[in-house]
């Protein structure tokens, strides 16, 4: 197996014909590139192969990408591949948290699943079946995220191992060099969840800190903490500093001790008298976790559920971004198995948060509606706290959780991979004969009547988007309604922007037909 990294992207090209759509050209000729020809040498192309779908080849050139039918087409360099007998490579590129720990557990119960074998080597893993054919190849390189975005933008990957979601600019890059737009659900798709978690030392006297805090420490202008930090391998840092500090005109500033590897930090925090870290759920190990906490007295904690939902804040996605171009059959099989019940049990077997919706009965939210009541104000009578019981106490909560953009209709990325998650369950029958409700809610910041407009128009929203997803029709013995409740259900404290983005949601009851 192998992953030929191409540097030399100085090619000097002229036009010479049209193929297929897209202008080829032809020009001097760099080391690693190849040159493809037609059998009566009507056309030419001379570029850095790319890509093949089984049909056809892509080659990055300099004025863009040009891909064309390779059938009948000779290829003349070094680094030529055999499009007759072309083993499929995904290559995949970023984080080491997903490449060292979820992907190989991914990828030996998909081969498993397809009766193959596996073979690990330096660049990756190989899938041989019972005869020793090569069926599949997966090539994965760890970097930092700058360094996996760089090559990623350079067409010398296939997929983007990402712990924290693009920002703008780099979104923009991406469409710029022909990547397509990286924040629809079908490029930027979720592998799994993760999240980070405030710890400190088992012998102080604390459990809880509030968000504010928190990033104050972070940004050293607290006082409480000796801050300690994993070295930001992974982007999750940089995620936090994006999404929770510079709202607050915050920077990161460097803590006074920095680790390159977890174990060291972990023993450091715990043995600390004023240790304060964030680290990776499922790492917490001999630290005390610290609950997260809001000036109106709400708290979130790091759990398996909440993650799932999403109403601990400081849940972070494991992004798969993907190029706009067509993938190989194989590439696409294995894409689509990501997304499966097998895939979803192994996500959770490798100590991650999956896709996978679960319910959560009425009854064991207790604490959900004990600060709903606790919370409401004044603008929320007891007749509609009592009309969304008895409208909800039928149905079934189901962990799938809808949220949007900061100041914007448009979902986020967690809840655009839940709305696709969602249609294939749908297309699969999963919820055959059973009637689906998606529930909006909203913070509490304006008038109450004008928030339960705003929670109702948010949850249509989604059901538009949930139809689209399955064609634009819904099956016949699926129902979907909506209603809403604007702020009678708080999560979070309104106060902080990060409550208020916690607040703004649509969850998804269901309810069996009787």
């Amino acid at each position: 197996m192998t992953w030929t990294r191409f540097k030399n992207k100085s090619i000097i090209l002229r036009c010479a014909a049209v193929f297929v759509a897209h202008f080829v050209c032809v020009g001097s000729v760099a080391a690693q590139d190849v040159t493809f020809r037609s059998t009566d040498d009507a056309v030419t192309l001379v570029g850095r192969f790319v890509a093949f779908d089984g049909v056809n080849a892509t080659v990055a050139t300099q004025s863009g990408l040009v891909t064309f039918k390779a059938d009948g087409m000779t290829c003349d360099g070094e680094t030529c591949v055999n499009l007759d007998a072309y083993v499929p490579t995904l290559r995949m590129v970023g984080a080491a948290r997903m490449a060292d720990l979820l992907l190989p557990a991914l990828i030996d119960v998909y081969a498993r699943d397809n009766g193959w074998s596996v073979l690990e080597n330096v660049l990756g893993f190989q899938m041989q079946d019972a005869n020793g054919n090569v069926m599949f190849e997966i090539a994965i390189t760890v970097a930092t995220p700058d360094e996996a975005f760089s090559t990623f933008l350079g067409h010398e990957a296939d997929a983007l191992l990402s712990m924290r979601e693009l920002q703008n600019s780099e979104i923009v890059n991406a469409e710029n060099a022909g990547l397509g737009r990286l924040n629809v659900a079908r490029q930027g798709r979720i592998l799994a969840l993760d999240a980070l978690v405030p710890v400190t030392s088992p012998s102080i006297d604390r459990r809880e800190i509030s968000l504010a805090d928190l990033a104050a420490e972070l940004a050293g202008t607290g006082e409480q903490f000796n801050v300690h930090l994993k070295s930001d391998f992974d982007g999750q840092m940089q995620g936090f500093e994006d999404r929770f500090m510079q709202p607050l005109g915050l920077t990161l500033e460097p803590p006074v001790e920095i680790y390159d590897d977890l174990d060291t930090l972990l023993a450091a925090v715990a043995q600390s008298k004023n240790g304060l870290s964030l680290v990776p759920f499922g790492s917490t190990r001999n630290t005390q976790p610290l609950a997260l906490t809001g000036p109106c007295g709400l708290r979130s904690e790091a759990r398996f559920l909440t993650i799932k939902t999403e109403d601990y804040p400081l849940t972070f996605p494991m992004f798969l971004y993907l190029p706009q171009r067509k993938q190989h059959p194989q590439i696409v099989d294995f894409l689509d198995w990501l997304r499966s019940p097998s895939a979803q049990l192994v996500i959770r077997r490798a100590g991650f948060v999956d896709l996978a919706a679960i319910p959560i009965p009425l009854a064991d939210q207790g604490d959900r509606l004990a600060n709903a009541i606790m919370n409401a104000g004044s603008e929320i009578p007891l007749i509609e706290l009592q009309r969304m019981v008895r409208l909800l106490s039928p149905r079934v909560r189901m962990s799938s959780t809808f949220r949007f953009e900061p100041g914007s209709t448009r979902l986020d990325g967690q809840s655009r991979s839940n709305v696709m998650q969602l249609a294939q369950a749908i297309r699969d029958g999963r919820f055959g004969a059973r009637d689906l409700m998606l529930v909006g809610f909203s913070d509490g910041r304006g008038p109450a009547e004008a928030n339960r407009d705003l929670s109702s128009a948010r949850a249509e929203a989604v059901r538009r988007d949930l139809t689209r997803a399955l064609g634009g029709t819904l099956p016949s013995n699926v129902q979907i309604e909506t209603e809403a409740f604007g702020e009678a259900l708080p999560m979070a404290c309104d106060d902080t922007i990060w409550g208020q983005q916690t607040n703004r949601r649509v969850e998804l009851w269901v309810r069996d037909r009787g």
